[in-house]
């Protein structure tokens, strides 16, 4: 694993124009807020208590790997035993500070810094708000909770204990989008105009985390577009910089539905099915023979062919994909209204091979194009197109580099009790948020245009 503790010159990479390109200004910052310096290491590590040792608590959790003077894992809450019993033998987490609930950790005194809440996402704000009384400091992932009133529940008690809150939009710390914000920021465009944004989420993984998975249906989590796309609009309101005004959305579910099922498909892609070798969503073709996608989800018993196999004949990964309890759109379109006349449309897509987000940004100056590797910006006056390379800048972890440079910026924000050294604050993130809400009413209203008002929500 690489050290996530960039030195100077890397970030010099990290702004990465191409040879020929037109000079302009490098930040070396993780966000705007940060001075052009490496951060002073923090006097003692920070201590974390994970809550919820899934995927994302692991990947939080596995900055102590590389940063172990900066990054403390010091206590689990997780009731699969073999996640708690992974992360207590990776930490060294003694027994008494290991639980199978949330509501566990609360019945001891203060024992660490902060929270990291990666439970579930209709399981945020139990422990968010028990967290905050205690007087934590929480790294929640996103979305911050299932519902705008448990959103408000959390920033009101965040601002009554004056805890420090970060929410887990990690693409606001990946070189990528910084240079983007940069480059919008710094008028490079002119007067920012209209956004194009597109979100390809890659057919198998919409079958893994939205049909089968954990965020597969509405009521028992999120709305897609904010389960998986509060991080695209996220983005938006952050290039974009203004208040949201108005949002309209249609979208539907096409493809994952009993009655697309090919003639004879079974329940279980394990129970004899006859089109299981050819179908592009066999599960034991993605997490067998092809190895398409992470198993971690399916909570095998080891990671031979045997227990994996033995894993989707008896648990959610093995169903079929027009045979489960899904209700997420896998298509939707979001046109969106800021300040200034700024409009956005998004769409967010599952049929795709491919991800990695597309996004189009035309202003008076000139545009600029980005597919999450490269930047291109045009200038309208001189005819001329510079490039920026992701490629060349260093990348440390998943996210395209964020989830390090998230837990990074937040170490420094808890260490100095400073929450303007973090970009993802609650306060910063709870807008984007309410334009998810308002994209899925007015979706389920057919299209309906729905008013945005983050003064009065």
């Amino acid at each position: 694993m690489q050290n996530a503790n960039w030195t100077r010159r890397e970030l010099l990479l990290a702004a990465g124009w191409a040879a020929g390109a037109s000079v302009v200004p490098r930040s070396l910052a993780q966000n705007p807020a940060t001075p052009d310096a490496e951060p002073p290491k923090p006097p003692r590590p920070i201590t974390c208590i994970v809550i919820g040792a899934g995927s994302r608590g692991n990947v939080y959790a596995g900055y102590q790997r590389g940063h172990p003077d900066e990054w403390k894992i010091v206590g689990v809450a997780e009731p699969i035993p073999d996640r708690n019993q992974r992360m207590a033998e990776t930490y060294g987490i003694p027994d008494e500070h290991r639980f199978v609930t949330w509501e566990h950790v609360f019945e001891k005194p203060k024992f660490a810094d902060v929270c990291i809440i990666t439970t579930p996402d209709n399981l945020h704000h139990g422990p968010a708000m028990a967290a905050l009384e205690r007087g934590y400091d929480l790294l929640l992932e996103k979305p911050i909770a299932q519902t705008w009133p448990e959103c408000k529940d959390i920033l009101r008690r965040s601002q009554k204990k004056g805890r420090i809150v970060a929410v887990c939009h990690v693409l606001r710390y990946t070189p990528y989008f910084r240079e983007m914000k940069r480059i919008v920021a710094g008028g490079r465009l002119g007067r920012l105009v209209s956004v194009q944004h597109l979100e390809p989420v890659e057919h198998v993984h919409m079958s893994h985390s939205f049909v089968r998975g954990n965020w597969r249906n509405t009521e028992s989590s999120t709305p897609i577009i904010l389960s998986k796309s509060c991080h695209d609009l996220d983005i938006l309101r952050w290039i974009v910089d203004r208040p949201c005004r108005k949002a309209s959305s249609f979208g539907s579910l096409t493809l994952f539905r009993p009655e697309m099922a090919p003639p004879g498909a079974t329940a279980r892609c394990t129970d004899g099915c006859p089109v299981e070798a050819t179908c592009p969503f066999s599960a034991p073709r993605i997490y067998v023979r092809e190895k398409l996608w992470s198993r971690f989800h399916l909570n095998a018993k080891d990671d031979s062919p045997e227990a994996v196999l033995a894993a989707l004949r008896e648990g959610p990964y093995g169903r079929c994909v027009y045979h489960c309890d899904n209700n997420v759109p896998d298509h939707q379109i979001t046109n969106l209204e800021f300040d200034d006349d700024i409009t956005v449309a998004f769409s967010l897509e599952a049929l795709t091979s491919y991800g990695g987000r597309r996004t189009r940004i035309m202003g008076t100056a000139g545009d600029l194009v980005g597919d999450e590797e490269t930047l291109t910006v045009f200038d309208f006056s001189t005819r001329k197109r510079t490039t920026w390379d992701r490629r060349t800048a260093p990348v440390t972890s998943g996210h395209g580099g964020g989830d390090y440079g998230l837990v990074r910026d937040f170490v420094q924000a808890v260490s100095r009790q400073d929450p303007t050294l973090l970009s993802s604050t609650i306060e910063a993130s709870m807008e984007s948020h309410l334009m998810a809400f308002a994209a899925e009413e007015s979706r389920l209203a057919g299209g309906r245009v729905t008013e945005i008002d983050i003064g009065k929500a």
